[in-house]
């Protein structure tokens, strides 16, 4: 993962640099070396992806295609707050280790002997029927992510997850699928993750953004950095609102959009809600490259 990038680019180099020496953290033996399972622990996975999303950001600037305005999903939040100029890249690697092992932490706390708590995407409902289903069918079982109108991904505890497929479906989604991640993010679950964030956000002072930045949060523009600070430390225990984002994005007059970083995801859900718009990956050197070529 990044491996063209960093090949490519001098200054991707520079920021695999920082990213290890402010993480301790060998970035080069974690993207290309480490094993599916050393990648699914958030507290490996959310550097490595920042480290990636950043390299692409840096890849598409010196091939001329500058950001006017930055939205990230979850983890992709952050390094928009970068590019954004809330704080430096040098901020941002420690902040989001903290960040992973925060979460990491409260993740393994709530392991049962029923199992470990996660994820789970539910294609076929809309936002209010899972909603209702969570609030009054099920215990423990929160809406993390607001992907698209008709895929919403819930988090829960083991006992939680063992129980939601059934009520899902009898409600009429199409399928339930269990995600690879480590623990029942952006839930009410992460609580302690969220005080131990908060602490060691205390010290930081973050800037106003120099463009646009949507919130995850509140599906909104960030007014300036106190309020980025404070939705910080709130993202980790709220659903991210992604389809509030997007149309916002769209509601701005942003006429194309680009996703920089690993894989085409969010190009995906872009679908369902940009419209005419389109949202092209960015995540590897070709790519960006015939972006470029493309013109800006």
């Amino acid at each position: 993962m990044g491996r063209d990038l960093w090949e490519h680019s001098q200054a991707v180099k520079t920021i695999v640099d920082q990213a290890s020496q402010s993480t301790g953290i060998d970035l080069k033996d974690l993207l290309w070396n480490a094993s599916e399972d050393d990648l699914k622990n958030t507290d490996k996975a959310q550097i490595a992806i920042t480290t990636v999303n950043l390299a692409s950001a840096a890849v598409l600037e010196e091939s001329g295609l500058e950001c006017d305005g930055v939205a990230g999903f979850s983890l992709g939040e952050y390094a928009a707050l970068q590019l954004a100029g809330v704080f430096s890249v040098e901020d941002l690697f420690a902040i989001v280790k903290a960040r992973g092992d925060a979460m990491a932490e409260a993740s393994n706390a709530l392991r049962t002997d029923s199992g470990q708590p996660g994820m789970a995407a539910v294609l076929g409902l809309d936002y209010d029927t899972v909603d209702e289903l969570c609030k009054n069918r099920l215990t423990d079982v929160y809406i993390a992510n607001y992907n698209s109108p008709n895929q919403i991904v819930v988090s829960a505890t083991a006992e939680g997850l063992s129980s939601a497929e059934s009520v899902f479906k009898e409600a009429g989604a199409r399928r339930v699928i269990p995600l690879k991640v480590s623990g029942p993010f952006h839930s009410p679950l992460m609580v302690k993750a969220k005080e131990r964030f908060a602490e060691y956000l205390s010290s930081y002072t973050f800037s106003d953004p120099k463009v646009p930045i949507y919130s995850n949060v509140t599906g909104k523009r960030i007014s300036g950095g106190t309020e980025a600070k404070e939705l910080c430390v709130q993202q980790i225990v709220s659903a991210v609102r992604w389809v509030d984002d997007e149309k916002a994005i769209v509601a701005d007059g942003f006429n194309r959009v680009i996703e920089a970083g690993p894989g085409k995801v969010l190009a995906g859900l872009w679908k369902s809600v940009g419209g005419e718009i389109p949202c092209l990956p960015a995540g590897t050197v070709e790519q960006i490259a015939e972006l470029a070529q493309a013109g800006s």
